[in-house]
């Protein structure tokens, strides 16, 4: 099944995205942006065709996909689910939570697929090991990165820590019970670097920090549960699993790391294992999965619902460290 797909903003992300549906399941029909000049250029640079109007790209489309700024999302997203269209939408959703409970319902009265963009959740790195996460109790998480001024107006909880925010509510399953958060504003006029601690309902604790004023990048993930610890470097695509097992006979590697935890106590046994790290690229994924979610007639693996969760969640936090 072809499925006909229109950009909305071909600024700095809305290349990556010409970029990937140029590798994509879905047919890249054209982009519209405001900027004539932004336009051109992108046009003769991928050579795909930019619509004239909104309008008229919508009309020439199966799906819409909104990379223009956070504070346009709910107006172009809107105005693509009440011409029927299915609707991509990048992370964070909206701006405000009543924006993205309307577009849920709008999606039910217009029978449209919404995704939300938290590329994160196809990160190969943490593919590689989601089917071993079992129960988590604590969970940490740094992403750091050097400071761009095309950020400076948007808090670094919805720049940045909204990425790990949804990371934690798609593996704890539990009610949020507690949030703790600070932030400071170093550079711009909102903060620049957050620390969230958020403690839920079963006894799992995330704490999260972000930072865009780090001299380097960092985007790691480390996960306790019980018998195992596990890493994600989302930067540098690597994980790694620690694990422990009973051992019920001796074992025959004279390297094997046995714990000995004393007498009547069977022995425990260290593995360490690095998952096979796919070569894949996250974006070209997320966008192929939409696809197969609206040809397959499914819930899309990133839904509005995930979207609208990981927005108020990030509210939350931003509303204690206001206090």
């Amino acid at each position: 099944m072809s499925l006909k797909v229109g950009i909305v903003g071909v600024g700095h992300f809305g290349k990556h995205h010409v970029r990937c549906h140029q590798l994509g399941k879905f047919d890249l029909v054209g982009f519209y942006d405001i900027n004539q000049e932004t336009s051109k250029a992108v046009e003769q640079e991928f050579q795909v065709r930019s619509f004239p109007s909104y309008d008229a790209l919508i009309e020439a489309c199966d799906v819409i996909d909104v990379v223009v700024p956070t504070s346009d999302h709910y107006d172009v997203s809107a105005q693509a689910i009440r011409s029927g269209k299915h609707v991509f939408i990048e992370k964070p959703v909206t701006s405000t939570i009543r924006e993205a409970a309307h577009l849920k319902k709008l999606a039910t009265q217009h029978q449209v697929k919404i995704q939300v963009g938290h590329i994160e959740r196809f990160n190969p790195a943490f593919r590689a090991v989601q089917e071993f996460i079992h129960e988590p109790k604590f969970i940490e998480l740094h992403r750091l990165g050097p400071f761009h001024p095309r950020n400076k107006d948007v808090p670094v909880v919805l720049d940045l820590l909204i990425h790990d925010i949804d990371i934690v509510l798609n593996l704890v399953k539990s009610n949020v019970e507690l949030i703790r958060s600070s932030g400071v504003p170093v550079i711009s006029h909102s903060p620049d670097i957050t620390n969230a601690r958020v403690e839920f309902e079963n006894k799992c604790v995330a704490n999260m920090t972000s930072s865009r004023i780090s001299l380097k990048k960092m985007r790691k993930l480390r996960l306790f549960q019980p018998g195992a610890y596990i890493t994600i470097d989302f930067l540098n695509k690597k994980s790694d699993i620690v694990s422990i097992h009973e051992v019920l006979d001796d074992p025959t590697d004279p390297f094997a790391l046995i714990m000995d935890l004393g007498e009547g106590k069977p022995k425990k046994q260290i593995r360490f294992e690095k998952p096979e790290v796919a070569d894949k690229n996250a974006m070209v994924e997320e966008l192929n999965s939409f696809h197969d979610a609206i040809v397959n007639d499914t819930i899309p693996e990133v839904s509005i619902e995930d979207g609208y969760n990981a927005l108020k969640l990030a509210m939350e936090i931003m509303d204690f460290m206001n206090r």
